[in-house]
């Protein structure tokens, strides 16, 4: 069960990701050519390797239980952040993603830079696609080591990722515009919530304590983390509400 659970994680949030990076490569090749785009992008991902290949081995000789105890700790803190995020904009005091307006103004800033051509390629071209997919690609690795290492199966973890990149990668190539109708803003509710579940329950095994019905659990605390924040969402419509209702009355 935690199995699925993790390959689902590393999917959502590798999806998000790449999703993201996309729009930025898509901006950085429409505006200062796709050689110079291109380019960035297999930067970035050398350096991607060369960071996987530094820091992968070295997880794996940590102890199980105080590897979920790290992990289990900064997937929550990772997790809590997207899902305080999703919950501000569930609720309505945070502008909802929209990929559209974001390429409209990468494309933008790209447009209006200055051309600086080294060998063929635009340096603000490779920089800004290089940027993009090394920090998107940081939090990629991030999730997937993570989470492969505490659950005994980086390959797991990597093949939820590598689905992800092939389908969004996929879809990109063909519609070469930013995947706008991608419900991304649903998707990192999902991921929020799902990070914040496996860091409740990793923190708690790496700390030694045990959960009824081992891997079970989970579930339990999938529906706890999910009550909590639709509870949440709730609270701050009616927050928001209120000034409208005032209003009206008065």
């Amino acid at each position: 069960m935690s199995a699925a659970f993790a390959f689902a994680s590393a999917f959502l949030a590798s999806a998000v990701e790449m999703v993201e990076a996309l729009t930025i490569v898509l901006a950085a090749g429409v505006a200062r050519g796709w050689r110079s785009s291109l380019a960035g992008v297999a930067g970035a991902v050398v350096v991607l390797a060369v960071v996987v290949a530094a820091f992968g081995p070295a997880l794996t000789v940590i102890p199980l239980s105080a590897l979920r105890l790290v992990v289990g700790g900064l997937l929550l803190t990772f997790g809590l952040q997207w899902l305080r995020k999703a919950i501000l904009r569930a609720g309505g005091f945070k502008a909802l993603h929209d990929e559209d307006a974001i390429f409209a103004r990468q494309l933008e800033e790209a447009r209006t830079a200055a051309p600086h051509l080294r060998h063929g390629v635009d340096a603000y071209g490779f920089a800004l696609a290089f940027k993009g997919v090394l920090l998107e690609g940081l939090e990629v690795a991030f999730i997937v080591l993570t989470f492969g290492s505490a659950q005994g199966s980086i390959p797991l973890a990597s093949l939820g990722a590598a689905v992800a990149l092939v389908l969004v990668t996929g879809v990109g190539v063909a519609v070469r515009a930013p995947l706008a109708r991608v419900p991304e803003n649903t998707i990192k509710f999902t991921v929020g919530v799902l990070l914040t579940t496996f860091g409740i329950f990793w923190s708690t095994e790496g700390a030694g304590a045990t959960w009824p019905g081992s891997d079970a659990a989970l579930l339990g605390v999938l529906v706890f983390v999910v009550a909590v924040s639709a509870g949440c969402v709730e609270m701050l419509r009616r927050r928001r509400a209120l000034p409208a209702v005032a209003g009206t009355r008065a």
